[in-house]
């Protein structure tokens, strides 16, 4: 049976990280452009959402793959990746990025000229931050994705055609505990201890360690938990309440912990306990209250799942040209805020409906079948 709360919830997911980027010109954290004026005030949300958006992401992205290879072989499946992550990275990487990075470079006052000069310039061919032929910003997820995909096919594979092995039978008593899904907090505080102190978050995927095994342990999880959906969905659904409650204790608690003691990187026990178990929580929350009232069909939820890939591809690139016009207006933080969370939605919808959806050689480019 299809997991119609999955779609809606990846649709959910990606129309927040629009919220999230748009907020990132504003918040008082380092981003490709900003605004003149940044505000404290944001700080707070953007973490709460900073702390599961894209964990949830690869975690759904696991439970799809288990899907996909229950009517694919191997290979197919390798096949299949390829064309919808690969092709529309390197597409993305040559057209939907540069841009990005000329209008950052025109406002920091790194260059001047119009956007074929940019594009021409020798400057230009050289890897990002000093170039920008050789960036993938913000598809960097899509990279990712790609890798975690082709890496782990052997290892699926094997879990699928042996639902005894031993992993799989302990998971089972696990899963259907109300507690026992917390043993999946277990690695990644360990990755909070001592990989997030030593490879910082960077999404250059050379060095970038504890990004690549974090989110590569939440893919994991997403198809070894779907592996158990008839014991995970009861379990979520029925204990939605008791999650959030941990949600709703421990977020309030973490915050406290980080700006009271100044340690954001988790480096004391406490704080990287606290982390794992709000992230884990509060996702567990989501697919409890999903299961419960977003587990049906619909007309908007067929279209947005499939706009959501090409609207993802597109939107960062209409926030920075958006914010690069907007921020010497004048005006104040809702109005712009406003218009660059309708303007990203409207424009990318826009391009979408009139390049995209209709035009069978460019939906390949976009990770849509023909």
């Amino acid at each position: 049976m299809r997991r119609y709360d999955l779609d809606n919830l990846r649709v959910i997911a990606f129309g927040l990280l629009i919220f999230y980027h748009v907020g990132m010109v504003f918040v008082p954290w380092p981003n490709h452009i900003k605004d003149i004026k940044t505000y404290e005030g944001l700080v707070f949300p953007m973490l709460f959402l900073n702390q599961w958006r894209l964990s949830i992401l690869f975690i759904i992205s696991g439970m799809g793959t288990y899907f996909a290879m229950s009517r694919r072989s191997a290979g197919q499946l390798a096949k299949e990746r390829l064309k919808r992550l690969l092709i529309p990275l390197l597409f993305g990487m040559t057209f939907i990025v540069p841009p990005q990075v000329y209008y950052e470079w025109l406002d920091k006052g790194i260059f001047e000229g119009n956007y074929l000069e940019f594009y021409l310039d020798k400057s230009f061919w050289r890897p990002y931050p000093e170039g920008g032929a050789i960036s993938w910003n913000h598809l960097w997820f899509i990279l990712y994705l790609l890798i975690f995909s082709l890496i782990l096919i052997p290892g699926f594979q094997y879990l699928r055609k042996n639902p005894e092995a031993l992993l799989v039978r302990k998971l089972r008593s696990l899963i259907r505990n109300t507690f026992g899904l917390y043993i999946f907090i277990i690695p990644f505080f360990i990755y909070e201890q001592y990989l997030a102190p030593i490879f910082p978050s960077s999404h250059a995927l050379i060095g970038d360690w504890y990004n690549l095994i974090n989110y590569g342990t939440f893919f994991i999880f997403g198809f070894l938990i779907i592996s158990h959906k008839e014991l995970f969905w009861p379990t979520v659904m029925n204990n939605r309440n008791l999650y959030l409650l941990f949600g709703l204790i421990s977020f309030p608690l973490l915050m406290i912990l980080w700006f009271a003691t100044g340690d954001f990187q988790g480096k004391s026990y406490l704080s990287s306990f606290f982390k794992v178990f709000n992230l884990w929580s509060w996702i567990l929350t989501i697919f409890g209250y999903g299961s419960a009232y977003l587990n049906k069909p619909g007309t908007f939820l067929k279209y947005a799942n499939e706009s959501v890939y090409p609207l993802y591809i597109l939107h960062q690139t209409v926030i920075v040209v958006l914010c690069y016009y907007l921020k010497h207006t004048g005006w104040g933080f809702a109005l712009k805020f406003s218009l660059m969370v309708f303007g990203t939605f409207g424009f990318s919808l826009l391009i979408y409906e009139l390049g995209i959806r209709r035009c069978k050689w460019i939906r390949p480019l976009f990770g849509l079948k023909t």
